[in-house]
């Protein structure tokens, strides 16, 4: 296991090279939450995510020799290795999913490395790095399971040590638990009376479940937008860690995260991607009690602008202030007028209506008719749906 020294030194190494993100104390979020909350903002980061940190530590200290990294990735980690590789003057190869995020390969080419593809999830791509390295004599960078990366990750906790004080509680994101192993060993060294609480996706809880097994569990599939915490499994060295210093583990929603995505964006005006979102969407959650101060860690930013879309599309549905419905009207002159005509009534903004007559499973007298409107709320939605009820329609929420 790493040592305070470790981070500290991990911290001297890296100084110049990583980007300071002050902690932001946000006003919005705290009365939200009815505590003090603050954010560590890492998606501000070199490479758009903590990554940079971990990879400069172990990269920088390979042997002059040591003329190319290998790593495996579905983007993050692909671009710390890429930009470590050449501020170190090294070649990197890196090896991402065929599937993975235009904008991420596109990123990781643009810090100098060559990428590969393979077909499937996130771990063939790592097995094909470690085969790749073993062939040509690399050296293999893991995203997680390694004493340098994991002190490079910790640096974000002496951060937080100082910047601050009187945080009673830190959330981190959690996939193969190198971060959280990192943090909560520079915390438990420098601030002992601070909790730290780790998040998982729901689909992607591996490290809860190795806790409630009492060994390492690997997962037969993961199933998240937050591709960044997408690990089928951690490592028994990050486990070791998380056992020894993390208070708990919770898990959030696919709901949940897509919720914190948007308020980040509206009210802290930040564009964080899933698995960065994480530990605000365990605060909103209810899954991070107290009423003491609490830093959420903003792991990364680095969001596909199409999955950004539906991500927006997505909270605006679960925070309720987006409203599609399914009515069956009577297929007469005039039936579409007095629906736009009730909902007109009722203020609402309608986005769009689609009027269905052929091809619907229907009787021949009544037409279907898809309406989305913008609601305030999930109370005002109900009342839309009870309201347009109460008047008469067949209404079904989609």
């Amino acid at each position: 296991m790493i040592t305070l020294d470790d981070v500290r030194d991990a911290r001297r190494r890296i100084a110049g090279i990583i980007r300071p993100t002050p902690v932001d104390r946000s006003d919005s979020l705290s009365r939200r939450l009815g505590r003090p909350v603050m954010l560590k903002p890492e998606h501000l980061q070199r490479t758009g995510s903590f990554k940079i940190r971990g990879a400069y530590n172990l990269v920088s200290r390979l042997p002059a020799d040591a003329l190319e990294v290998v790593a495996g990735s579905a983007g993050n980690h692909a671009q710390g290795v890429a930009l470590a590789a050449s501020l170190t003057g090294r070649r990197a190869t890196i090896f991402m999913p065929a599937n993975a995020a235009l904008p991420k390969i596109e990123a990781t080419r643009g810090y100098g490395a060559a990428v590969r593809f393979e077909s499937g999830a996130v771990d063939n791509a790592l097995a094909a790095a470690n085969r790749y390295a073993e062939e040509v004599g690399a050296v293999y960078v893991p995203p997680f399971d390694h004493p340098l990366v994991i002190a490079g990750q910790g640096t974000v906790g002496l951060e937080l040590a100082d910047e601050a004080p009187e945080a009673e509680v830190v959330v981190v994101a959690v996939g193969g638990g190198g971060l959280i192993s990192g943090v909560a060993t520079a915390l438990a060294c420098t601030r002992p009376d601070v909790r730290v609480v780790g998040v998982e996706a729901a689909g992607a809880a591996a490290v809860r479940a190795s806790l409630d097994a009492g060994r390492l569990v690997c997962l037969d599939r993961v199933a998240t937008m937050a591709d960044g915490i997408a690990a089928k499994s951690p490592s028994e060295l990050t486990m070791a860690h998380i056992r020894a210093h993390v208070h708990d583990i919770v898990t959030v929603t696919e709901e949940d995260i897509s919720r914190a995505v948007l308020l980040l964006l509206e009210r802290a005006k930040a564009v964080v991607e899933p698995a960065g979102a994480v530990t605000l969407a365990a605060l909103l959650a209810g899954k991070v009690p107290g009423t003491g101060p609490v830093v959420a860690v903003l792991s990364g930013g680095n969001v596909d602008p199409l999955l950004l879309i539906k991500l927006i599309n997505h909270g605006l549905t679960a925070a309720g202030r987006y409203l599609r419905l399914r009515i069956v009207l009577d297929d007469r002159p005039g039936a579409l007028a007095g629906l736009t005509g009730a909902v007109a009534e009722m203020g609402l903004n309608v986005l769009s209506v689609e009027h269905h007559r052929s091809g619907v499973a229907l009787p021949l007298d009544r037409v279907e008719v898809l309406v989305t409107v913008e609601t305030r709320d999930p109370q005002h939605r109900d009342e839309v749906v009870a309201g347009l009820r109460g008047a008469g329609y067949d209404v079904s929420p989609q």
